[in-house]
């Protein structure tokens, strides 16, 4: 199949006039320092629908009345909103390595070397591996706590020293290798507390078993990395999170009652694990505010395309 050809900033131009947007004064020096491509996932919701599918089809003109100011007001809401997530999920990598640190330091501070004390399931020489060959070694080169450490004490580095060598990957995979136990301390530490009393028999054992919120932190990777990477994410499809027994977490009662795909129940996980780990934090106001000024104002756009339920204004979390 042939590559598509190269096309100029007016010929751009000229083919998103001929589609039917209405271009206004800036649209030439958005594409100047903009791609096209990039700013073609903003637009590809205002795409006529040719086929409610599912999946929905789109074809290439646009509805009638786009402006090419909606697709850039949508560009700038999500660039926002992708600062803002990056920033809450600072502060649960950091409050997760903490927990992870306590749970495994308080009984050997070298416990993280030991495969016996993880799951049978969990790569923990694979892990180790990353650990050693990548995190740390670089880490010696780059961070003068972790250098020093290695200066005065030499051998391997206790867990707490560890974790702070760590990417939210490598956090996250250790979580998810943990027993049960440690990871329901872990994850209440942080204020992630399951009510099992109101789950079914089969429920319990499911996520006595597992804990839910190693699929939610697999989505939170995912989603920082998008963020990081400044690709597109209100309207993301991200790494299936399950939703059943978190939503008996207090602030989670919003997320699907199934799986949780989308970047509102990520944004009421943060918030959640920021009201234990960060008290007094005005960071879901802000997220608030940035939907409500923002995305609502923009013609078209609703915050079902975040996964917010209807109603989602009256949720405690979300209410003024």
């Amino acid at each position: 199949m042939p590559t598509k050809p190269y096309t100029t900033v007016q010929q751009q131009l000229t083919i998103l006039n001929s589609r039917g947007i209405e271009l206004g004064d800036d649209a030439e020096r958005w594409l100047g320092v903009v791609t096209y491509y990039r700013l073609s996932g903003y637009a590809y919701p205002y795409r006529v629908i040719n086929d409610v599918g599912p999946p929905v089809k789109r074809g290439d003109d646009y509805e009638a009345g786009t402006r090419f100011e909606y697709v850039t007001r949508l560009y700038e809401f999500d660039r926002k909103l992708r600062t803002l997530l990056f920033d809450g999920l600072e502060r649960v990598e950091v409050a997760l390595r903490r927990g992870i640190a306590d749970i495994i330091g308080k009984n050997d501070p070298l416990g993280y070397l030991d495969a016996s004390l993880f799951r049978d399931s969990f790569a923990h020489a694979d892990w180790l591996d990353t650990v050693h060959t990548k995190r740390l070694a670089k880490a010696r080169r780059r961070d003068a706590a972790i250098k020093h450490h290695f200066e005065k004490y030499g051998g391997e580095c206790p867990i707490w020293v560890a974790v702070d060598a760590l990417d939210f990957s490598d956090a996250s995979r250790l979580f998810e290798g943990l027993r049960a136990r440690d990871q329901f301390q872990v994850a209440e530490a942080i204020g992630i507390r399951i009510d099992l009393s109101v789950l079914s028999r089969r429920q319990r054992t499911k996520v006595t078993s597992h804990h839910p919120m190693g699929r939610w932190l697999e989505q939170a990777t995912v989603a920082r990395n998008i963020a990081a990477h400044h690709g597109r994410l209100w309207n993301r499809g991200l790494a299936p999170a399950n939703g059943t027994a978190m939503r008996t977490v207090r602030g989670l009662e919003g997320v699907p009652a199934g799986q949780s795909e989308s970047v509102f129940g990520l944004l009421c996980f943060v918030s959640v694990v920021l009201e234990t780990t960060s008290p007094g934090s005005t960071w879901i106001n802000k997220v608030r505010t940035l939907i409500e000024t923002e995305l609502l104002s923009i013609p078209g756009r609703t915050a079902a395309e975040m996964g917010a339920p209807e109603g989602w204004r009256s949720l405690p979390m979300w209410r003024e």
